[in-house]
């Protein structure tokens, strides 16, 4: 993905959400002279991975296949006596008609909720017990398995079964509870208009927690063809001498 593209891709979501009274932290508009001069006191955006995040998924085509995150907040697998809290909070903009791809993750649980605009279609499996089990398998890009299984889960506090590959619909203000291991992709359904979708979920790490069906890269390779203007987790090392595994 060409740096220029993502600052365009942050920017409108900037815009979007200020024109929707979304209102975001400080950090969300730091420049890169923020982060070159980033001290102990804000140690946790980075060790914490907070900030923004950007994903073609490999497709090569951001509008068709992505998806745009704002962490607010997260926990830390590597260092739970610093970081305690198990719990994690993201913004995830869905642009009209642009599709999540399958996957699901091995530890993280999660709630999705509508905030407003659109309406979000997802489709669900459950992962076979194989597939579950492999790991190493998942991270290296292996071909995930779709389990023939109806799927349980939960929205706004009702069970609900659909069969393998069956969809549901969230409105604005709908909100679907997803376990480890089930298989989700989503769109926002075209003609609906964007979709400021919240995650809450347990402490997240983007960098090992993602088992892909068939879908490519979670974290693009970035060509600088235009200064940053504004930074994703992924570029923190960079620029800070801070890293995501705290040294203590």
């Amino acid at each position: 993905m060409k740096r220029s593209r993502a600052n365009e891709i942050i920017q409108y979501t900037i815009d979007a959400l200020k024109k929707a009274n979304f209102p975001l932290p400080p950090f969300a508009y730091y420049g890169t002279k923020e982060w070159e001069n980033l001290d102990e006191s804000e140690v946790e955006l980075v060790e914490n991975m907070l900030g923004w995040d950007i994903t073609d998924f490999g497709s090569g085509d951001f509008d068709k296949i992505g998806l745009t995150i704002f962490t607010f907040r997260n926990g830390n697998f590597y260092a739970k006596d610093k970081y305690p809290k198990p719990y994690a909070e993201k913004m995830l903009y869905v642009m009209d008609g642009q599709i999540l791809p399958f996957h699901y993750h091995w530890y993280k649980r999660e709630d999705i909720i509508n905030r407003g605009g659109g309406d979000l279609e997802i489709t669900l499996y459950n992962s076979t017990p194989e597939d579950y089990a492999d790991v190493e398998g998942g991270r290296a890009g292996k071909k995930g398995q779709f389990a023939d299984t109806p799927v349980i889960a939960a929205i706004d506090g009702k069970r609900v079964t659909v069969p393998a590959g069956g969809k549901v619909v969230l409105k604005p203000g709908q909100s679907i509870s997803l376990d480890p291991g089930q298989y989700h992709q989503w769109q926002g359904v075209p003609g609906t208009g964007d979709v400021i979708l919240f995650e809450v979920s347990t402490t997240n790490d983007d960098t090992i927690d993602n088992r892909f069906h068939t879908a490519g890269e979670r974290i693009p390779v970035m060509e600088e063809d235009v200064p940053a203007q504004y930074l994703m987790f992924a570029d923190y090392p960079k620029y800070t001498k801070f890293d995501f595994i705290p040294k203590n």
